[in-house]
């Protein structure tokens, strides 16, 4: 992998920015549409007290909620992505903010809307659709509120967790900061005694480098690093999930995992059946372990040994406009229309693609009015390729429901938010290897899929398990110090990996630079949306145009009726442990042709 040098933001070419000139023209017409928007909570206000007088009075207000909304989402769109493209430009997190400081005068300005209308009798509501039929759009909104009425308070009450929004974000925000803008990580020695600059975005690079010196000096580096501040570091997720626990408790939740969960419309049985299932099927992740330290020949195969490719000599660079191509055609797939936003994506700037100074790490997808906004810290590696089919496939599914839905149903809900992601993922993959007629570039792709199976599926699943224990031990009054996490966090990847694994001590601070443990219970949705992704995959190349037909509606469909639901649109159904059970019969099925191809 060659090192390419990390520019600084303005010296970044225009053409791998993101328009972020499509939402506002200039950071002045942002501030002029941010003053504007301080009215808001003056107009939310207004309504207290008379919000269900009539049928009028209620689609005003509803009005109102989705004016406020579409404004808002724009100002924090232009906001966030703003900082994200250098965490330590100050103006940008000044904004960032300040726009965070009126959401939360918003929230506590509306806070009585919920209370006022629960406290309306249903027959009441009957009347007003029957008085003026526009509000029929808000059915299934209003039948939402109501099956979570147990759990909201009074008007105070929800004025005064409203109120606390900013502070619960804090964690977060301030983990982000630290992680993004001020640690600074030693450069590292590769086996030729070349210097390499280390970051968060350049870490698994390094861990996919057939430099097993380089890996070992990077893993041991970076690790080192996060354990000087070991006690920062879990103070903050401490700090985070006692905020969860304490909203949980308010809202009159037994734990924080169905206060998570129920406001997604998931049933919890879904989590456990996940970790059960994954741990059921844990002897074929030991079976992979064992085979990947059999190719690599090694006698000892270490945690830093787990990203490199068993076939280095098939690898290759493949970049940007590579990688872009390779999307195209593996999606054509999936009909004119998708590849054609796919193109207006790639042309038209939806896409943030290098790593600069300062830029937030990893990569995600953010949806929203004009287009979607994708941020990616590209490495022109295999690895890179599938992350951009990744977040395309968030931002097509983004687009496609805010699209077709309006603007109170335009918003997916996280549970099935990593489906179109790893369905394009999958997509990539099975067109790859179809593609390929060299045994050896065969086999690269083929752990690289063993590799997503490992990475999404046992990895998330894993996360998911730690999550829930840290959860678990706030709520039973425990603290989460850093030897605490070190140790729950070193134990699962023992099990995990089995005994064909030198689970290196240094793996246990690995909890302290995973951003995801602060987005409350998401990570398992990247096991789950994996399991149902493979299923929808092998039923768009099995059964071609009625089951993208399928699929196009389920992209379309935002959040017209609970996940679960949705996902039968696409053909799976997510209440039972199948489509993990089978997802992970394929995996060891890639085991066994893995063995075979290089026996």
């Amino acid at each position: 992998m060659a090192q390419k040098e990390i520019k600084k933001r303005s010296e970044v070419e225009k053409q791998y920015t993101w328009a972020t000139e499509d939402m506002f023209e200039s950071d002045q017409a942002w501030f002029d549409a941010f003053e504007a928007a301080k009215a808001y909570p003056a107009e939310f206000a207004s309504f207290r007290g008379r919000l269900c007088e009539s049928a009028d009075t209620f689609w005003s207000y509803l009005q109102l909620v989705d004016k406020m909304g579409l404004e808002i989402s724009l100002l924090a769109n232009y906001a966030m992505r703003k900082s994200d493209e250098d965490t330590s430009n100050s103006y940008y997190q000044d904004m960032r903010a300040k726009l965070m400081s009126l959401d939360v005068e918003i929230d506590s300005a509306s806070s009585f809307d919920v209370p006022e209308i629960l406290a309306m009798p249903e027959s009441r509501f009957e009347d007003f659709c029957k008085e003026k039929p526009e509000l029929e759009l808000y059915r299934r909104w209003y039948s939402k509120l109501v099956r979570r009425k147990e759990h909201i308070l009074s008007d105070a009450e929800e004025k005064l967790l409203a109120g606390a929004g900013e502070m619960s974000n804090a964690p977060d925000h301030i983990g982000s900061v630290f992680r993004n803008a001020d640690l600074k990580f030693p450069d590292v020695i590769d086996g030729e005694g070349n210097s390499h600059r280390l970051t968060q975005g350049s870490y698994v690079p390094m861990l996919e480098s057939s430099d097993r010196v380089l890996r070992k000096n990077a893993f041991e580096t970076l690790y080192a690093t996060f354990g000087g501040f070991r006690n920062t570091a879990a103070a903050l997720l401490d700090a985070q999930v006692r905020q969860l626990s304490f909203f949980a408790k308010a809202r009159k939740y037994s734990n924080t995992l169905e206060a998570a969960l129920d406001r997604t419309e998931v049933p919890e049985n879904v989590y456990h059946n996940l970790i059960e299932a994954v741990n059921a099927n844990l002897p074929k992740m030991h079976r992979y372990v064992e085979l990947r330290k059999k190719l690599m020949k090694l006698d000892t195969l270490h945690m830093y040994d787990v990203y490199t490719p068993v076939v280095d000599d098939a690898d290759s660079e493949i970049p940007y406009e590579q990688a872009k191509t390779d999307v195209l055609e593996a999606l054509e797939v999936l009909g004119e229309e998708y590849v054609g936003l796919l193109k207006k994506g790639f042309s038209e700037r939806w896409i943030d693609v290098y790593e600069n100074e300062g830029k937030r790490s990893g990569a995600y997808s953010s949806g929203g009015r004009p287009h979607p906004y994708v941020l990616l810290n590209h490495k022109d590696t295999l690895d890179s390729e599938f992350t951009l089919a990744h977040e395309m496939g968030h931002a097509l599914h983004s687009y496609y429901s805010i699209k077709n839905q309006p603007n109170i149903y335009s918003h997916y809900v996280i549970f099935v938010a990593e489906v179109a992601s790893t369905c394009n993922e999958v997509l990539l993959m099975r067109h790859k290897l179809a593609k390929t007629t060299d045994k050896r570039e065969k086999a690269y792709l083929l752990n690289h899929f063993l590799e997503q199976f490992r990475g999404t599926l046992y990895r998330q699943t894993m996360f998911a398990e730690f999550e829930l224990t840290m959860n678990r031990m706030v709520e039973s009054g425990q603290s989460l110090t850093a030897d605490a996490l070190c140790k729950e966090y070193y134990e699962l990847n023992r099990r995990y990996f089995g005994e064909g694994m030198e689970v290196d001590k240094q793996i246990e601070m690995e909890w302290a630079r995973i951003p995801h443990f602060f987005y409350n219970f998401y990570v398992f949705q990247y096991a789950t949306g994996f399991s149902a992704a493979v299923a929808i995959a092998n039923r768009i190349l099995a059964e071609g145009k009625p089951a993208v037909d399928d699929y196009l509606k389920f992209l379309s469909s935002g959040s017209t009726a609970d996940p679960i639901s949705l996902l039968k649109i696409a053909g799976v159904d997510m209440n039972t442990p199948e489509p993990v059970n089978k997802a992970l019969e394929l995996f060891e099925e890639l085991v066994d042709e893995m063995e075979q191809l290089l026996a």
